[in-house]
C-alpha cells in the first residue's frame, strides 16, 4: 500500500473516496480485500493519528456531499477514535498498568516459543502468518483483520494480549495508544467485561471473499477476566495558567490550525527516538513519522525548529517553561511527565475544544457516546 505523507495528497485520495466509494462504505467496510484493493475503505488513519487531517474536517467534508443516514457508518467509524481517547484520558491510570504489565512479561516471553513463532508469522494458521507479513510490509492492516488477529492471537494462541498490543503499537503507521490499547482490551472481554470476540472460521472466510477458509480456532474461549475497576477521573487542566512564550508539539497533533501558532515566539516539533520510548517503533514508522513531520513544517508560515534525538534534551536544559499542544494519554506524554519530574520543567498544557467537547461523553460505554453524536456533529459544524 501507498502512503502518501503530504497533506494535498491526503485530501485528494479522500474527496476521490468520497466521490466513488463511501455510499458503499456501510454493506463493503468489513470486507478485506487484499493490499491491492482498498477501495472500499477511507485507510485515512495514518493521518488522523497525526492531526494531518482532523475528525472535524472528515465529518464537515462528507456532510458537504452526502446526507448523514446515508453516510452514518462512516461517521461512527471516524468517532471511534476520539471515543476511545477520551475514554483514556479520563482512566490514565489504565495506560500505566499496562506498561507495568508488559515490562513484567517481556523477560518470561523472551525465548517463548509459541511467542516468537507468531512474531515471524511461524504458526499453523495460514491467515494469520498472511497478516503478520502484511503488517510488517506494509505497516497497515484492515480493521476487520486486526479483530482477527487479536482474537487469534488471545484466545488460540493462548498469548497475552498486552504483548499483541505492544506488536501492533510497534508496526503500525497509525499506532496509538488509546485506539490499539482499549481495542485489544475489547478484544479479550476486559473493555465490554464479560464480552469478547471471537474470531470465526466462516466470518473469515465470507469477509475475506473465500481467500481463507476451514480456519481452525478456538471460536468458543470465555472472556478474560481483570478485577480492576478504573474510575473517572478529571482531566488535568493547566489552561487558566499563564501563557508562555514557547510552543511545543508532538506528532500525534498536527492540526496546529486549532492552535494560535502565530503568536508564540518559538515554536519547537519534537520527534520521540525509541531511546525515549517505552515500546519501541519499526523504522518504517518513524520514518513515516518523519517525513509527515517535514513536509507539515513545510506548509506553515511560522518558523519551526524540527527537533530529535538529543536536540530536544538540548532544549530543556536551557529553557524551562512551554506551553505544549496536549499531546494525550500515550508515549509523549510519559516523556512530558517525566520531563517535569526529572528538570524541574513547567509546561501549560494547550487542548483541542473539539476533543474536549466530545470527551465529556467518554465516561460511558460507546453506546452512551454514539446517542450523542447528533451534538457532536452540530458542534463541529460551528467551525
Amino acid at each position: 500500500m501507498n502512503f502518501p505523507t503530504s497533506r494535498n495528497n491526503v485530501l485528494k485520495k479522500f474527496d476521490d473516496f468520497i466521490k466513488k466509494n463511501i455510499l458503499d462504505y456501510n454493506k463493503l467496510r468489513n470486507f478485506d480485500f487484499g493490499i491491492q484493493n482498498r477501495k472500499n475503505i477511507s485507510s485515512l488513519s495514518p493521518y488522523v493519528s497525526h492531526g494531518i487531517i482532523s475528525e472535524t474536517e472528515i465529518i464537515n467534508k462528507v456532510l458537504k456531499k452526502h446526507l448523514f443516514n446515508k453516510t452514518d457508518k462512516f461517521i461512527q467509524e471516524v468517532l471511534w477514535r476520539i471515543y476511545w481517547k477520551g475514554w483514556l484520558e479520563l482512566r490514565p491510570m489504565l495506560w500505566n498498568d499496562y506498561l507495568i504489565k508488559l515490562k513484567s512479561l517481556n523477560e518470561k516471553y523472551k525465548t517463548n516459543e509459541n511467542y516468537l513463532n507468531a512474531l515471524e508469522g511461524k504458526t499453523s494458521i495460514n491467515c494469520f502468518n498472511d497478516w503478520v507479513g502484511e503488517l510488517k510490509e506494509n505497516n497497515y492492516l484492515h480493521n476487520h483483520a486486526r479483530m482477527w488477529f487479536a482474537s487469534i492471537w488471545i484466545f488460540t494462541l493462548k498469548l497475552p494480549w498486552q504483548k499483541g498490543a505492544e506488536f501492533f503499537l510497534k508496526y503500525l503507521l497509525d499506532g496509538d495508544a488509546a485506539s490499539n490499547t482499549l481495542s485489544w482490551r475489547w478484544v479479550g472481554g476486559l473493555q465490554t467485561k464479560g464480552k469478547n470476540y471471537s474470531a470465526q472460521s466462516w466470518n473469515i472466510e465470507k469477509f475475506t471473499n473465500k481467500k481463507y477458509s476451514n480456519v481452525k480456532l478456538i471460536e468458543n474461549a470465555l472472556p478474560l477476566m481483570d478485577k480492576r475497576e478504573y474510575k473517572v477521573t478529571e482531566i488535568e487542566n493547566t489552561s487558566e495558567d499563564q501563557k508562555k512564550n514557547n510552543l511545543i508539539f508532538f506528532e500525534s497533533d498536527l492540526n496546529l490550525k486549532s492552535y494560535n501558532v502565530d503568536s508564540y515566539k518559538n515554536v519547537y516539533c519534537l520527534l520521540l527516538d525509541n531511546d525515549k520510548r517505552k515500546i519501541k517503533l519499526d523504522q518504517k514508522v518513524l520514518d513515516f513519522k518523519r517525513e509527515i513531520l517535514r513536509n507539515h513544517i513545510k506548509s506553515i508560515s511560522k518558523e519551526i525548529k524540527f527537533l530529535e534525538n538529543s536536540e530536544s534534551l538540548n532544549l530543556f536544559n536551557q529553557t524551562k517553561e512551554f506551553d505544549v499542544i496536549y499531546p494525550s494519554i500515550g508515549e509523549n506524554m510519559s516523556f512530558i511527565k517525566h520531563l517535569r519530574k526529572t528538570k524541574n520543567i513547567n509546561f501549560r498544557f494547550v487542548k483541542n475544544d473539539k476533543d474536549l467537547f466530545c470527551w465529556k461523553f467518554s465516561n460511558k460505554g460507546y453506546f452512551n457516546f454514539k446517542s450523542n453524536i447528533p451534538k457532536i456533529i452540530s458542534n463541529f459544524k460551528l467551525s
